[in-house]
């Protein structure tokens, strides 16, 4: 168990650098729409290749920040179910959702994304828009995505067993919030007390 327990605190060092690398893409994205949007009022022109690019970044933070979220335990759940069940059967629920639903998932689209991807690699093929970009990248993110949340989801895997076997915590028990939350929490706070005033 403990060699398991080694290859699921990597695969989750691994999801948490992508999910902190997918939030500075978010930072690219609003500052390029920000641009696109200054140019087109300022100068009365715009770029297909950069309205392209925050979709690209759009894409990658909505593809690849997948296992990142599964690590927070920021995906969506039905709380007020599995908030009644004991640690144990919360702990199976997950388990057979997750082999059940989430690898066959993944596996499919990992399968179905790649050849899209291969065609789009070998073909060159590019945007129909003027000045569009190159396919293929957007393209990877599928497999590519898929592959880091099914990793993501066999780390949950064996967090859970090693639960149940008694070898580890209890992961999806109530944790105190971490600094995003609070900092989320704090802003929201801010922005109501600000509406509030106006």
């Amino acid at each position: 168990m403990q060699a398991l327990l080694k290859l699921s605190a990597l695969i989750d060092r691994i999801n948490d650098l992508i999910g902190r690398a997918m939030m500075w893409f978010v930072l690219a994205a609003t500052l390029i729409s920000a641009g696109n949007a200054i140019v087109r009022k300022v100068a009365g022109t715009s770029s297909n290749a950069w309205l392209e690019v925050q979709w690209y970044l759009f894409a990658a933070v909505f593809m690849l920040g997948g296992g990142y979220a599964f690590l927070r335990n920021a995906h969506v759940r039905i709380d007020f179910l599995s908030s009644k069940f004991s640690a144990r059967t919360r702990n199976w629920v997950d388990i057979v959702g997750i082999v059940v639903c989430l690898v066959p998932l993944c596996l499919m689209l990992i399968v179905e994304g790649w050849p899209v991807f291969a065609r789009a690699w070998v073909s060159g093929e590019m945007s129909s828009n003027a000045g569009g970009l190159i396919r293929w990248p957007v393209y990877l993110l599928i497999p590519v995505g898929f592959a880091v949340l099914l990793a993501q989801g066999v780390s949950e895997i064996i967090k859970r067993a090693a639960f149940l076997s008694g070898a580890g915590p209890d992961v999806l028990a109530h944790k105190e919030p971490d600094e995003t939350e609070v900092l989320l929490k704090e802003l929201s706070a801010a922005d109501a007390a600000a509406q509030n005033k106006a």
